[in-house]
């Protein structure tokens, strides 16, 4: 405890199990006030790699659990290299991301307001489809070769393909030539920090509904 400079930490180790962390950061609310200590989560993108997306989310869901409406803030930082579906899950569950690339957001908000449909399929999907085009082998493939190489898809080919086309406008991907016949997606072109980008500007549009 350093109380002049309002610090205070608990060393738990690596493996830690979920509740036990929980109960280490209740011990900082005892005697406080409420509304007046922060809950700081620095990088939830290690706990995904270490024990899967799914139970990332059951923290963060028992964090808002505990401590909303305890603590004045609840922040949780996300490796922005990292996991596409961690970033889409979690800004579905926050008030408001920051750290938002201003580019990709006005791109975002324009795709909102001029297709609403293709802006639809995108928020939904884009996760997919960056896992999609990062399974193909192919340069130049059409939606249904991205579509087959993904495993357990939710979408359909021609859902992607709608997401796929609005991930071009976005800027994150661009079509090949001008075939006559489906389109051919440019992977050789393909921007995935701006699809990264994308997503987070997408998250922050689903917080801000």
């Amino acid at each position: 405890m350093m109380p002049n400079n309002g610090l205070a930490y608990t060393v738990l180790g690596r493996a830690a199990e979920r509740e036990h962390i929980l109960d280490a950061v209740a011990d900082h609310f005892e005697g406080a006030p409420s509304g007046t200590v922060d809950v700081i989560v620095d990088d939830l993108e290690p706990l995904a790699v270490r024990e899967g997306v799914d139970s990332a989310m059951t923290f963060v869901d028992r964090l808002f659990e505990r401590f909303r409406g305890r603590a004045d803030d609840i922040s949780m930082g996300c490796s922005f290299e990292g996991s596409e579906e961690l970033l889409s899950r979690v800004g579905a569950r926050v008030d408001s991301v920051v750290g938002v690339d201003a580019d990709a957001a006005s791109a975002v908000e324009q795709l909102s307001g001029e297709d609403p449909t293709t802006f639809g399929y995108v928020r939904r999907h884009w996760a997919e489809a960056k896992r999609g085009i990062e399974a193909c082998d192919r340069n130049y493939p059409q939606s249904k070769q991205i579509h087959a190489a993904l495993v357990d898809p939710e979408t359909t080919p021609r859902t992607l393909g709608a997401t796929l086309s609005g991930l071009v406008t976005l800027g994150a991907l661009d079509t090949w030539g001008n075939t006559v016949g489906p389109t051919r997606y440019d992977l050789t072109v393909y921007r995935p920090d701006r699809t990264l980008a994308v997503g987070a500007a997408l998250a922050a549009s689903i917080s801000d509904d």
